[in-house]
């Protein structure tokens, strides 16, 4: 029976007790809910993969409660350093080489010279990390493949009774996944997924564009397929064909609406919302409304393309 914790002192000192002995806790994020083990436990790290079904092959991303466990995890250069210090705690999580003494079990990083950190910005987990002072690897809290969850009720659909409790921290403000960046040698760096922080800010920061990425999966959300609502998926619809469940866009209402002022930061916050209704709706496929590319909307547009796949 997985427990429902509430968001207070009880119910996070609660998670400390059940991560502290190993087992698996879906916690709030800014962006999605994340399904939390400490990571460095061999039981625990295995627990998350047999949980949600995922290959061993995808690396999990860590979550560090400060930049200082952050640099006792990974090697952290200049630019790095500048990252952090604009982004943490925020949607962003920096690829960088691990540190031999760094402690994580290798199914973290996935046999990887490299490990993926993020400092979330929501005050529930931001409070749960800082009384664990452990870091926890924490991909997205759903069966693999699936529609990422923005609440607790999203998690409950997939995980309940696979995993030994949900904090409710309410719904995700950011609702989209983090932006994954890999530092490079010299001042390369690739954007390995599409997220909040845009390519436009991390150019700025970084002082150039981003080389291309190799052809191996480094990081979370880089599978072809991804994201699936366990139907069909057209995209660029205007209008919705018989049999179809419309997300819209602005103008284009459809069932359910991104965004009915067309604002992209709201359309990531209400996406995986929407594929959710759409995915639980009687219709047998889902059309989606045009997405402009622009800022987060490229984001936007990348989980859809991964769950039309």
């Amino acid at each position: 029976m997985t427990e429902r914790l509430a968001n207070d002192g009880q119910g996070i000192a609660r998670a400390v007790e059940l991560l502290r002995a190993g087992q698996l806790v879906a916690v709030p994020t800014e962006t999605v809910y994340g399904l939390a083990a400490r990571a460095d436990s061999e039981d625990a790290v295995a627990a998350i993969y047999r949980a949600k079904g995922r290959p061993s092959f995808n690396p999990l991303i860590s979550h560090v409660s400060s930049v200082e466990m952050a640099r006792r995890l990974a090697q952290f250069d200049e630019r790095a350093e500048r990252l952090a210090a604009h982004f943490w705690p925020g949607p962003l999580t920096l690829v960088l080489p691990l540190r031999e003494e760094a402690g994580v079990v290798p199914a973290v990083t996935a046999g990887l010279p490299t490990i993926a950190l993020r400092m979330p910005a929501h005050p529930v987990t931001q409070e749960l990390l800082r009384q664990l002072d452990l870091p926890l690897a924490a991909p997205s809290a759903n069966r693999s493949m699936g529609i990422s969850p923005t609440s607790a009720d999203h998690v409950a659909s997939t995980l309940d009774g696979r995993i030994a409790a949900i904090l409710d921290g309410g719904t995700c403000l950011r609702g989209l996944e983090s932006t994954i960046v890999a530092l490079r040698e010299g001042n390369g760096w690739s954007l390995l997924r599409e997220g909040p922080v845009t390519r436009e800010e991390l150019e700025q920061i970084l002082g150039c564009p981003p080389v291309e990425a190799g052809k191996g999966i480094e990081a979370p959300g880089q599978l072809v397929r991804h994201y699936s609502p366990g139907k069909p998926v057209r995209l660029e619809a205007g209008e919705a064909a018989e049999g179809e469940f419309l997300i819209g866009f602005g103008e284009i209402r459809g069932h359910s609406n991104l965004s009915d002022s067309g604002d992209l930061a709201q359309a990531a916050a209400r996406l995986y919302a929407c594929l959710h209704e759409a995915a639980a709706s009687p219709l047998a496929r889902i059309a989606v409304a045009p997405i402009p590319q622009s800022g987060i909307g490229a984001a936007i547009c990348d989980r859809l393309t991964r769950a039309a796949a």
